[in-house]
């Protein structure tokens, strides 16, 4: 499995950005899909996850302003983030976790450098 994530850049405060995150292979509805950021001097931390029913879950410190999504008949997991916050500048990864005979393989994307900043 490769991700494969866009959609970072430069933004000012209150901004928004949409990150996607396209995965390769087959069986992408099974799969639990998250977005994790860390920022410099930071432990990487997570934002947001949506698992294969469609449940989601967020960080206190997204929760009204980040919207995770999936489609999954494009393999693609988006991260829709509204009023971005300067404490918001990290690099995002996105993770996928799939369930296997006796656990789970997970597996991360390259990353994307969100910068907010005016």
């Amino acid at each position: 499995v490769q991700l494969q994530a866009s959609g970072g850049g430069l933004v000012q405060p209150g901004g928004s950005l949409r990150l996607s995150c396209a995965a390769s292979g087959s069986m992408f509805s099974i799969n639990t899909m998250s977005w994790y950021r860390q920022a410099p001097g930071k432990q990487r931390e997570l934002v947001a996850l949506i698992a294969s029913g469609g449940n989601t879950n967020y960080a206190d410190s997204v929760k009204g302003r980040f919207t995770i999504s999936r489609v999954n008949a494009k393999n693609t997991v988006y991260l829709q983030m509204n009023s971005l916050k300067p404490e918001d500048t990290a690099v995002y990864y996105c993770n996928l976790v799939r369930p296997i005979s006796g656990g789970v393989d997970d597996y991360w994307g390259q990353g994307t450098q969100v910068t907010v900043s005016s």
